[in-house]
C-alpha cells in the first residue's frame, strides 16, 4: 500500500481544528471524507500537528497510506476535486518511504500570528487577522519575546487541558516585527503546548499596548503559574506556516 506525504493549506475558521470528532466539521474528517470517495473504503490522515479550532494552515503536512496505486498529482486533484466548496486544498501529494510519519519525523514547526491594529472591522480579513481597537509597539514586543527564546518551564503559557507530559519545551526563534499595517509574530520549535503560541501573544500584545512593561514577560515565564499568563489571543490570526524534516 503506498504512502503520500500531503502539503495541505485551509481556512480554520469555520472548523473544530484538525483532528477528527464525531458530529462536528474537521479538517482531517473532511480529508478522510475525500479520500473515501476514492478509495472506496475508509483511510486515515495523519497530520503533523493538531491546529485547534480555528487556526489556518499554509503548509501542513500529513500523510496517508492509500489503498490504491496512483499517481500523486492524480491523488492530489482527485482529493481537492471531493473537497469540493471546502477552504482546504492539497498543494502537494508525493510518494514517500513507509517509514515517514508525518507527525514524529518533524523536526521543526513554524507560526506565524498576524495583529491588525486599526479601529474598523476587518471587511476583507474577518476571521484571519486579529483586529485590536488600538496602536501596538511591535519593537516593545520583540524585545520581551526574547526572553522566551530557549528551553524553559512553560507552565504560565499551557492550557489546563493540555495533555503533554511535561511543560518543558524549547523555543528556537521567535519575532516580533512590523510589515505594512499589521505586526507579525514569528514562533519556531520542535513542538508546542496547547494553546502556547496564542498564550504568548496575548501576552506580548499587552506590552505592546502599554500595559505591560517588557520584563514582565519574563517574569511571568518564571512564574511558572498559568494565572500569571496575559490574556489568551483568538486563534483568527494564527497560522502553521511551515514543519520541516531532516532530509
Amino acid at each position: 500500500m503506498p504512502r503520500y506525504a500531503l502539503t495541505i493549506e485551509y481556512d480554520g475558521g469555520q472548523y473544530f481544528g484538525w483532528q477528527r470528532q464525531e458530529n462536528l466539521a474537521t479538517i482531517q474528517g473532511a480529508i478522510e471524507t475525500a479520500a473515501k470517495k476514492i478509495a472506496g473504503e475508509a483511510v486515515d490522515v495523519y497530520g503533523s500537528g493538531r491546529t485547534d479550532a480555528g487556526v489556518h494552515a499554509l503548509a501542513q503536512i500529513a500523510h496517508i497510506d492509500f489503498p490504491k496505486e496512483m499517481r500523486a498529482d492524480k491523488l492530489r486533484d482527485a482529493l481537492n476535486y471531493h473537497l469540493g466548496e471546502h477552504p482546504i486544498a492539497i498543494l502537494d501529494a508525493r510518494e514517500c518511504g513507509d517509514e515517514f510519519h508525518a507527525r514524529f519525523d518533524a523536526t521543526n514547526r513554524e507560526y506565524l500570528y498576524r495583529i491588525c491594529p486599526r479601529r474598523p472591522h476587518l471587511a476583507l480579513e474577518a476571521r484571519r487577522v486579529w483586529r485590536v481597537p488600538y496602536k501596538i509597539d511591535a519593537d516593545l514586543m520583540h524585545d520581551a519575546a526574547q526572553s522566551l527564546v530557549g528551553e524553559h518551564d512553560f507552565t504560565s503559557f499551557r492550557d489546563g487541558q493540555c495533555q503533554a507530559k511535561s511543560p518543558i519545551k524549547t523555543l528556537d526563534h521567535i519575532t516580533v516585527s512590523r510589515l505594512a499595517d499589521e505586526v507579525h509574530i514569528t514562533v519556531k520549535a520542535r513542538s508546542f503546548l496547547h494553546k502556547q503560541v496564542r498564550s504568548i501573544v496575548g501576552t506580548l500584545n499587552e506590552v505592546g499596548r502599554g500595559k505591560w512593561q517588557p520584563r514582565q514577560v519574563a517574569k511571568a515565564l518564571a512564574a511558572k503559574d498559568r494565572t500569571a499568563c496575559g490574556p489568551v489571543a483568538p486563534p483568527d490570526g494564527l497560522y502553521l506556516v511551515k514543519v520541516s524534516y531532516d532530509a
